[in-house]
């Protein structure tokens, strides 16, 4: 049997090579779920949910399509070694989980004065929220400055979260209500910027060309 003939058996035998599999990308449902817990929270800045009259009509959605789902694609991003990712959508998991049990807590009348046994007045919430606010706004300006590498795009988006979170806290500590429609204004700006890039994402699983995302500030 001559080589040629040897060489064409054995790549007639050999098993056809499997195609590899398509790698999750957590960004896609970390982000289509962020949005509506984001768009719930600029109606609530700007008035149009009315918490007074409505206690805790934000809770179901910040809490579990927020919450819970992005904490699932933190988890995902983790499996596929996106530590950057799962950071992001960490940090956001943790932020929307612990401000539905805060509103809980606060709607329900499960944080007391210790001291008295009775509900806290309207100085103590505001000082709960002020040091809530306060530690989220720091670790999201953290972020920001973090991933100063990634497309700009995103840059965009972490610094109106920045604003968002600067503007409620200021309008909480100082008492300044005509922040908050501000802040409502700047969270549906980061919502239309992240609404971006999940459409981006959204074509490029499909086959489609990058969106442009602009040149990240800092270049390794």
């Amino acid at each position: 049997m001559s080589v040629e003939s040897e060489t064409a058996g054995a790549h007639a035998a050999a098993p056809p090579v499997a195609a590899a599999p398509p790698t999750a990308n957590p960004a896609l449902m970390g982000l289509i779920c962020f949005l509506p817990s984001g768009i719930t929270l600029g109606l609530w800045f700007v008035g149009y949910l009315d918490t007074t009259a409505l206690p805790g009509g934000m809770i179901p959605i910040v809490t579990f399509s927020a919450g819970l789902f992005l904490l699932l694609s933190a988890m995902v991003a983790l499996r596929v070694g996106d530590s950057v990712t799962a950071a992001i959508f960490g940090i956001f998991s943790a932020f929307w989980t612990s401000f539905g049990v805060l509103l809980m807590a606060l709607n329900n009348g499960w944080i007391i004065d210790a001291g008295t046994g009775d509900p806290l007045g309207a100085d103590q919430v505001a000082s709960i929220q002020s040091a809530y606010l306060l530690s989220f706004t720091l670790v999201f300006i953290l972020l920001t400055l973090a991933t100063l590498r990634l497309p700009l795009m995103f840059t965009i988006g972490f610094v109106l979260v920045d604003i968002t979170f600067v503007l409620a806290y200021v309008g909480v500590t100082a008492g300044l209500a005509g922040l908050f429609p501000i802040a409502g204004i700047t969270t549906f700006g980061f919502c239309l910027v992240f609404a971006y890039i999940l459409y981006d994402a959204f074509g490029q699983t499909m086959g489609a060309r990058p969106m442009a995302m602009g040149n990240p500030l800092v270049r390794s």
